[in-house]
C-alpha cells in the first residue's frame, strides 16, 4: 500500500489561537531566507560587488511585483475596511504624493550599484527563475482564499530581523553602499511590523478550521519556498558552479 504525505485536515478540530500564531512562526523558524547561504556571505560581506549587483537586480522583480500583487488581492475584497488596510501596501511600495515609495528606494540601491535604471525597469536582465517565483508568488494570491492569500505575506513577521542584519552588515562591509542606498530597509523596520500584525490578525480570525489553519501555514512555506528559490538561482549562477543562463545579467555586460 502506498503511503500518502497528503494529511486530510477536515473534520479535525482548530488549533487554538495561540496554536495557530505559533505554527505559523515556526515556518519562519525553519524555513526563512535567512538561513541561505547567499544571504549568509551577502550579509557578512563576503560578495563581491558584480554578486550583490546581480541580487540587487533579480531582487527589484520581487519589488515591482508586491504591489501588482496587492492591487489583484484589493480586486477581490469587497470589505471596505480590508480594503483601506490594505491599499497602504501599495502606496508604501508605489509612492503618493511627496512620498516616493519603496521601489524608488530600491531604484537608489541599483543606481549605485551601476546599473541604468531603463534596464532594471525592463527586468531583462533577471534569472529565469527569479521571473518564475515572482509571478508564482502574484498568481498565488489572485487564486486562493481570500484568508490564505493574506497569509502568505506573514514572512513579513521574520522580515524586521533580517533587515537590521542587512543594514548593519552591509554597511559595515561593502564601501559601495551607504545610509541612503539602505534607505529601503531602513523604512521596512516601521512599515513591516505594521502590516504583519494587521495580517496575522485577519488570518487568526477568519481561518476558523483546521483545514483553513493548515492552507494558511501551508501558504507561508510556499512564500518562503519563492523567497529560498531566488536565492537558489542567485548562488548557483553568481556563486557556484556560476552558471549564468542565456539572457540574463553578466559581469562586464555593457549598455546596462
Amino acid at each position: 500500500m502506498t503511503k500518502s504525505f497528503i494529511s486530510d485536515w477536515r473534520g479535525m478540530a482548530p488549533l487554538s489561537e495561540s496554536e495557530f500564531e505559533k505554527s505559523i512562526r515556526a515556518v519562519g523558524d525553519e524555513r526563512y531566507h535567512d538561513k541561505h547561504q547567499f544571504h549568509k556571505l551577502l550579509h557578512s560581506g563576503a560578495l563581491n560587488k558584480d554578486q550583490v549587483a546581480a541580487w540587487a537586480l533579480n531582487r527589484y522583480c520581487y519589488q515591482e511585483a508586491v504591489p501588482r500583487k496587492d492591487a489583484a488581492f484589493i480586486s477581490r475584497v469587497h470589505d471596505r475596511e480590508l480594503r483601506r488596510e490594505w491599499i497602504n501596501r501599495i502606496l508604501d511600495h508605489d509612492g503618493y504624493g511627496e512620498e516616493t515609495g519603496g521601489i524608488e528606494r530600491w531604484l537608489v540601491l541599483t543606481d549605485a550599484l551601476g546599473f541604468s535604471r531603463e534596464y532594471v525597469l525592463s527586468r531583462t536582465g533577471a534569472l529565469p527563475t527569479t521571473k518564475f517565483a515572482v509571478e508564482a508568488y502574484v498568481n498565488f494570491v489572485v487564486e486562493q482564499p481570500l484568508v490564505v492569500a493574506v497569509a502568505s505575506s506573514l514572512t513579513e513577521l521574520f522580515a524586521p530581523s533580517i533587515h537590521r542584519e542587512r543594514i548593519s552588515g552591509m554597511l559595515e562591509s561593502y564601501n559601495f553602499v551607504n545610509d541612503h542606498v539602505m534607505s529601503y530597509f531602513k523604512r521596512r523596520l516601521s512599515q513591516a511590523p505594521r502590516d504583519s500584525e494587521f495580517a496575522l490578525s485577519f488570518v487568526i480570525k477568519n481561518a476558523v478550521t483546521r483545514e483553513e489553519q493548515q492552507a494558511c501555514i501551508n501558504a507561508v512555506r510556499f512564500k518562503c519556498d519563492v523567497l529560498w528559490s531566488q536565492l537558489d538561482a542567485l548562488h548557483h549562477a553568481y556563486v557556484s558552479p556560476g552558471l549564468i543562463p542565456p539572457g540574463a545579467w553578466r559581469p562586464g555586460d555593457a549598455n546596462v
